[in-house]
């Protein structure tokens, strides 16, 4: 059995702020991450969500009575955040966000001295922690200074990875749906580095999320699909709220999910590094295991969550990691998701190909993935769990239930670790085979939870 952390959630501690996230708890749970990195100095940094400046006071006042000294580095995507405590050579980093949830909600995102946020061990030893109080404080508080590398440190790690003179003499068009969020920071910058010229939708920082939402899913990306089309760009790509994830737009303006994206980047990567390994986790496309073979790699797979794959991959050492909602890690760069990492990677794939975005997919395996999800407390998805464990088919109890009900398709369901609900994933190899699973699947479910 897993032991289930109490306060951390599939990514990071979040909550509604002002209400499950208050400023007492805040300052409790930065004094017990105080604690368990014993020393600074540790980078903070934050998105646009409005409560932001609030609470990175909080934070920063938090590890200063308890002897740290920090640095806040203002406003950057959390994986900007990640990278420069890697590289800046800061004994941690602690970004506050609550990345795609909505705007009334706030959290915090540790991260480890390498860069990856930290183990589910470790969360269970910050918990520990906090429950039992076992933080202490200074008399004199330690100092709060601030930080202007991060963002050019950032960039520049990004371009050491790609060809920039190829992608440069390509000039590549791409619109940007930067979701009013924090890679507004960044990516803009990035492109025109790499010599693209770019337009933009939701440029505008705003925590209320006022464009799409902070969330990018193929239902508000209308927008970015109908830029792409009347501007014949290469490209669009959309951000979440704090920018470690992305999904794509062809240059036809067809929405890509995240395992679409994941199999061309991979099949472009392993290509070039075989017998690699990728890290991916339960609910993600069963493709790209013929996307490895095909240079005698390995896939290995976790429970669902970035922490999962990261982490896994430091252990491993593995080159790829991947989840189905838009998170892409290239381990040469830092083991986590990173929406511009991602971003330049597919502008040096298309700097070394004829073909365009959409004939670069068109020659993947065949797969199609859908998924879904409905109001859920903890009792009711244990009825749903007690109905599924009754199917004829093989499942994988790991991470909620998997059911592989054919060679080529699979349903899963699992209790979300960062809102009240159950989120259902599907695979199969024709779109009415799809259909057909996740529709009956979802009765199922309903009528299990009761809804």
């Amino acid at each position: 059995m897993v032991q289930m952390a109490r306060l951390f959630g599939t990514n990071g501690i979040r909550g509604v702020f002002g209400d499950t996230l208050t400023l007492d708890f805040v300052s409790d749970i930065v004094s017990s991450l105080a604690a368990f990195f014993r020393k600074g100095p540790i980078l903070v940094g934050y998105d646009g969500r409005k409560s932001n400046v609030i609470m990175s006071k909080i934070v920063c006042a938090s590890l200063s009575a308890s002897g740290l000294d920090s640095s806040i580095c203002g406003l950057v995507p959390t994986p900007c955040l990640q990278f420069a405590t890697k590289k800046l050579g800061y004994n941690g980093g602690l970004m506050i966000t609550a990345s795609h949830n909505p705007p009334q909600y706030n959290g915090l995102k540790p991260t480890a001295r390498d860069g990856v946020e930290i183990s589910r061990e470790d969360e269970l030893k910050v918990e520990d922690i906090y429950f039992k109080k076992k933080w202490h404080t200074i008399k004199k508080p330690s100092s709060i200074g601030q930080e202007t590398r991060v963002i050019r440190t950032y960039l520049d790690g990004i371009k050491s990875h790609v060809n920039v003179n190829k992608i440069k003499s390509d000039r590549f068009k791409v619109v940007l749906d930067l979701g009013n969020g924090a890679q507004a920071v960044t990516a803009p910058f990035l492109c025109k580095e790499l010599g693209c010229k770019i337009i933009t939708i939701n440029e505008k920082i705003d925590g209320s999320f006022p464009g799409r939402g902070s969330e990018p899913t193929p239902q508000n990306l209308d927008k970015l699909s109908k830029a792409v089309v009347k501007s014949k760009a290469d490209f669009g790509i959309a951000f979440d709220g704090d920018g470690d994830r992305s999904i794509f737009c062809d240059d036809t303006g067809k929405i890509l999910t995240g395992d679409r994206s994941a199999l061309l980047i991979s099949r472009f990567i392993l290509n070039k590094h075989h017998k690699s390994k990728v890290v991916t986790t339960l609910n993600s496309t069963s493709a790209i295991e013929t996307i490895a073979q095909q240079t005698k790699s390995k896939v290995l797979r976790t429970r669902v969550g970035s922490v999962e794959v990261s982490r896994k991959m430091v252990e491993q050492d593995a080159l790829i990691g991947f989840e189905e909602n838009g998170g892409f890690m290239y381990g040469r760069h830092n083991q986590v998701r990173d929406g511009s990492m991602t971003m330049a990677l597919v502008l040096d794939l298309l700097s070394k190909t004829s073909k365009s975005l959409s004939e670069e997919l068109d020659s993947l395996p065949q797969s199609f993935t859908t998924k879904g999800k409905i109001e859920c407390s903890k009792d009711d998805f244990k009825k749903i769990l007690q109905s599924l464990k009754n199917e004829p088919y093989k499942k994988d109890l790991t991470d909620g239930i998997k059911i592989f009900v054919d060679k080529s398709s699979w349903v899963m369901v699992r209790l979300s670790g960062t809102e009240p609900i159950a989120r259902i994933y599907a695979e199969s190899n024709t779109e009415d085979n799809l259909d057909e699973i996740f529709s009956k699947y979802m009765s199922k479910i309903k009528r299990a939870s009761g809804r």
